[in-house]
């Protein structure tokens, strides 16, 4: 089965289904938005948009709630409507007290079905405040995380991150976007904690992908992080850098499976 292991709510649903038969995917992971650049009419409107999205990728909007709130119903409309094309990782805010994070990931993650928690997005020097998330996923079952570890996330924050994880070895950690810039130094990271696997979304050059693939066949991960990506040329990516069709089928979809089943 081929599975999009990383995407966003793209409205109206019938384009995002559309995205995924056009690339083949069966399965999409649904991650919640509080952007829709995919509705913005002209240049202004799509500034508007990014705007938001840079301000949520900065950590500054990570307890914004009610927005929150509304766009994990979007979420779970989306795949209550849809069950054998998606399944959910639930948005978590970071910062609330360890009984108010309890509550919120027994209402908006365990009650709805979701199979993992994230798109987690800090400020720099902020991997601390996963500590609680760590804790309560593996009371949960070990549900994953799904951690951006793109900018503004530095190599420090990256390894602090993987510290942290090593405290929880049973949570599985998705280190998505391979790091950005760091991508060489994430490699090497997730070499040394097996609970690691890699993200293969926004990768800026191939290299990176290529070299996540060669090293950790088994714990990469194929994602298109729509709308900010496409699953077509996100699929025809993986498939041109990994000859090797066992390989090939471990990241387009077999990997991710075992994870959230």
């Amino acid at each position: 089965m081929i599975i999009d292991s990383h995407a966003h709510v793209i409205l109206p649903v019938e384009q995002q289904l559309a995205l995924m038969e056009s690339a083949g995917v069966e399965r999409t992971i649904l991650f919640s938005t509080r952007v829709h650049p995919e509705q913005a009419a002209d240049l202004e409107a799509f500034e508007q948009e990014m705007s938001t999205l840079f301000a949520i990728i900065s950590g500054q909007w990570n307890n914004g709630l009610e927005s929150a709130r509304g766009a994990i119903q979007e979420q779970i409309q989306v795949l209550q409507a849809h069950p054998t094309r998606f399944l959910g990782f639930g948005w978590v805010p970071v910062g609330l007290s360890y009984n108010d994070t309890a509550n919120w990931l027994q209402t908006y993650v365990i009650a709805p079905g979701m199979r993992g928690i994230g798109e987690f997005t800090l400020a720099s020097g902020q991997i601390g405040l996963l500590d609680p998330i760590f804790a309560l996923s593996s009371e949960a079952g070990n549900l994953p995380l799904w951690v951006h570890t793109f900018d503004p996330l530095t190599l420090d924050d990256i390894r602090a991150l993987a510290t942290l994880s090593k405290r929880y070895a049973s949570v599985p950690v998705i280190l998505g976007h391979l790091g950005g810039l760091n991508w060489m130094e994430t490699i090497k990271l997730a070499k040394e904690h097996p609970q690691t696997y890699l993200d293969l979304s926004a990768a800026y050059t191939t290299l990176a992908p290529t070299l996540a693939i060669r090293e950790l066949p088994e714990r990469s991960l194929f994602s298109s992080d729509a709308p900010n990506g496409n699953p077509l040329v996100a699929r025809t990516m993986v498939e041109q850098i990994t000859p090797d069709p066992a390989v090939r089928a471990l990241v387009l979809g077999e990997t991710i499976a075992r994870l959230v089943s």
